[in-house]
């Protein structure tokens, strides 16, 4: 255990560096290998990370009982210790919780969620505590048969025996304890208030015959996370991402690749968007923005500023002075008086904007430029008062 409570989580990692990391959280009862379908199939062009859960695997089994969020806590350390400013999160079951947790208790590295075959509620707590008592009793391997029996459908189970003896050897070779701990963990975890405060992009994944976790609960995560997808797989149960595996790998492919496509313009929007409006007014925009906003926060960034302010075939400063005139035209007073200062603390003359105040006055009536008139010039008192001020502060200080 770390001064802050956390374990040194064991992972294995992957395939180049340089892009933005795939970090696989696995089920109840499974280890990294469990990811070895989506691992081999991504890792050729994407750094990946396949991690044990805290009490799975190679990592530590401290006492439980556990919670989710110190399994998120876990995860969030590991990517601390590996340098790993942000990740494309994939967890499946208990997985898709602690995936879940950290996109809400660490939400800064976390840039895509996959959630696959797993739930914002696990069911009634009592369930949980009773497997856990029976592992603590009788150990793994007496609940391994009736586990994997969960996972996979019964065609699979009749087409591939061997697969399900491994799964099988999985889960008996997990601690009994690490087991039981994150039993209790499942047993209090419940994220449904929490789902809005969840703003990455996020695929939600299913499985028509899990009987673990149905379809409905993750209509539950896609309806609450805003802008979630959600995509439901035939022919397969808990285990989905072995079942079909290729269909799973290259869904995670498609919503990284966007994920990553989307970030990049965002990051390009939010350039532009400082560069043009500033940083107090984009500061104070960010910090007002709650889940009902975000989504529109995203699209604007991206769309508005991250594609038409970035295209070459204007400069920003024609561009400024476009949006002074269409907003002066359409009587949006409050943008107008945004952009209009915005200008002119960039340094833009204040003869420029009275030049297109007056064009705008013979193409879309002189109410709304004369408007833009007391705007701007309400703009230029301001700011030259503000100089004036910040003078006299510089004076006093050097005399004093």
């Amino acid at each position: 255990m770390s001064d802050s409570g956390t374990v040194e989580l064991a992972y294995e990692r992957r395939g180049p560096a340089g892009a933005t990391p795939i970090v696989f959280l696995g089920s109840l009862g499974s280890d990294r290998a469990m990811w070895l379908p989506q691992v081999s199939g991504l890792s050729a062009d994407h750094d990946t990370v396949a991690v044990d859960l805290r009490g799975h695997g190679e990592s530590p089994v401290p006492t439980g009982p556990y919670t989710v969020s110190q399994l998120a806590g876990d995860v969030a350390a590991l990517l601390g210790r590996l340098g790993i400013e942000s990740a494309h999160v994939v967890g499946l079951s208990l997985g898709g919780a602690v995936a879940q947790q950290l996109a809400i208790d660490h939400p800064g590295p976390v840039r895509s969620l996959t959630l696959l075959c797993t739930s914002a509620r696990f069911g009634e707590p009592a369930g949980w505590t009773d497997r856990a008592a029976a592992v603590r009793a009788d150990g793994t391997g007496s609940i391994a048969a009736a586990v994997v029996g969960r996972w996979f459908t019964a065609a699979l189970a009749h087409r591939d025996p061997p697969l399900v003896e491994r799964m099988r050897e999985m889960v008996t070779g997990t601690p009994d304890e690490g087991y039981a701990a994150c039993c209790e963990a499942l047993a209090v975890f419940d994220s449904r208030a929490d789902l809005g405060r969840i703003t990455v992009p996020t695929l939600v994944i299913g499985a028509i015959e899990d009987p673990a976790t149905p379809p409905e609960h993750q209509r539950l995560l896609a309806d609450g996370i805003v802008g979630a997808r959600l995509r439901v797989l035939d022919h397969a149960a808990h285990l989905a991402s072995y079942e079909q595996a290729g269909a799973v790998t290259a869904a995670i492919r498609e919503h990284v690749d966007g994920a990553e496509q989307r970030s990049v313009a965002y990051a390009t929007g939010m350039r532009n968007r400082r560069s043009v409006l500033g940083d107090t007014h984009v500061d104070r925009a960010v910090a007002k923005t709650t889940p009902l906003t975000a989504i529109f926060q995203d699209f604007i960034t991206r769309t508005a500023w991250g594609d038409v302010w970035e295209r070459p075939g204007l400069d920003h400063e024609t561009r400024r002075l476009l949006t002074i005139a269409i907003l002066t035209a359409v009587g949006n007073e409050h943008e107008l008086d945004m952009h209009i200062r915005a200008a002119l603390r960039a340094g833009m003359d204040a003869d420029r904007i009275a030049e297109v105040l007056l064009h705008t006055a013979v193409y879309a009536g002189v109410p709304n430029s004369n408007r833009g008139f007391a705007m701007t010039a309400a703009a230029v008192a301001d700011l030259a008062a503000q100089a004036a001020l910040d003078a006299q502060t510089a004076a006093a200080q050097a005399t004093g």
